[in-house]
């Protein structure tokens, strides 16, 4: 059961490029783990520019770098 949980900063997608961006995450993730598409879920989850490093940063992505399977090019 994939679940992912995308964040960013805010951006204006209308409900077609959303279903879009998670019809592309679900191909990638039917094609690399074999999951079936009625059992992957994505979040889309917009966070402001100047929360990043609290909301971000400091909870997910510092405490975590060693699993990162892709590590981000900037630090903070």
């Amino acid at each position: 059961m994939p679940h992912v949980d995308i964040k960013c900063f805010p951006r204006e997608l209308n409900d077609e490029q959303k279903d879009a961006l998670a019809a592309d995450i679900a191909a990638a993730i039917t094609r690399h783990l074999g999951s079936k598409d009625g059992a992957i879920s994505v979040a889309l989850n917009q966070v402001q520019q100047d929360e990043w490093k609290t909301q971000v940063w400091d909870t997910e992505i510092a405490p975590n770098l060693d699993e990162l399977i892709k590590k981000p090019g900037y630090s903070m």
